[in-house]
């Protein structure tokens, strides 16, 4: 029984030894000490009640002290309590330090909690970010199309990260100037003889102005000739034209037949009125028997004489073709 007992006493310490062991990070505890880094065991035992990682905190406390920053315990909790990359905050503090930037916790705090990557935006303000844009179309005065490709040197502005736009933001100010600038050329051949121009004046209106980055410089990277949209628009033009002026005449054929019928219908009531007109005389005495039928005559007679020439005016038709 005492074995037994001993036995099960043994296995209790054991299992309180490695609950300990597991619940308290002794590990990093004791790499604190090592570092000269005041946390206390009992800080680390709270940072797990909190459901807080202790060796999201304690790593990166350790780096920052090493580094010379001057960060607590809390300030690095919060952070992480918030939903904020402890790490990477700690990074670029250490980063703007060494280049010289004057960058305090609260502020790449703010900026790491506003969604932007704050060792990034550290890292640009120290090496300036190339972006490209795609081909620009811009129509010169003239009507010549011109493709331009523009590459925006940019620094990022740390003071202007929260809050500030973005890339794209640039990128479509960018977009504008050019076409701006292209649009008020008279003719494509200046914007080939100067491209600086646009770069001048584009750069020249402000356009990072609210936008999380300061330009640097502007350069056109190349440009390429493209439609004549002036000679287009004025070929769409003048088929248009055309199709209006046929449907004019159109319109004026349609009149004109209609108008034909009309007259036609005249002609026929006209005729229509002749045999009245010659009974009426017959009757009367204004028109004898014998004018009647030298009246008949003369009518068969010409008809006569018709059908003899249509094979003659047949062939005078042909011969002309």
């Amino acid at each position: 029984m005492p074995q037994i007992g001993l036995i099960i006493l043994i296995g209790i310490i054991s299992l309180l030894i490695v609950l300990f062991f597991t619940f308290v990070p002794v590990g990093l505890w004791i790499s604190s000490i090592a570092a000269n880094v005041k946390v206390s065991i009992f800080n680390l035992v709270g940072m797990r009640l909190r459901r807080v990682a202790p060796s999201k905190i304690v790593l990166p406390l350790i780096k920052a002290i090493k580094a010379g920053l001057t960060v607590n315990v809390n300030q690095l909790e919060a952070h992480y309590l918030a939903g904020g990359n402890v790490d990477g905050v700690i990074n670029a503090l250490i980063a703007s330090e060494r280049a010289g930037i004057e960058l305090h916790f609260e502020k790449a705090a703010a900026i790491d909690l506003a969604g932007r990557d704050v060792f990034d935006a550290v890292r640009m303000s120290v090496n300036p970010k190339v972006i490209e844009t795609t081909n620009v179309s811009a129509v010169a005065k003239d009507g010549i199309e011109l493709l331009v490709k523009a590459r925006v040197t940019v620094r990022a502005n740390l003071e202007r990260l929260v809050g500030g736009a973005g890339e794209a933001t640039i990128l479509a100010r960018i977009g504008e100037g050019i076409v701006t600038t292209v649009g008020s050329a008279n003719s494509h051949k200046e914007v080939l003889e100067n491209p600086d121009d646009i770069s001048k004046r584009v750069l020249s209106k402000g356009l990072d102005s609210g936008t999380a980055f300061e330009i640097l410089s502007i350069d056109i990277a190349d440009i390429d000739v493209g439609r004549n949209i002036g000679a287009q628009l004025q070929t769409l033009q003048a088929e248009a034209d055309k199709n209006i002026a046929q449907a004019k005449a159109e319109e004026r054929r349609a009149m004109a037949v209609a108008r034909e019928q009309e007259m036609r219908a005249y002609v026929v009531e006209a005729e229509a009125e002749v045999p009245k007109a010659m009974a009426f005389a017959l009757r009367e005495g204004k028109l004898g028997v014998m004018d009647y039928y030298d009246m008949q005559n003369i009518k068969a007679d010409t008809k006569m004489r018709e059908k003899i020439s249509e094979p003659s005016r047949k062939q005078i038709g042909e011969d002309k073709k």
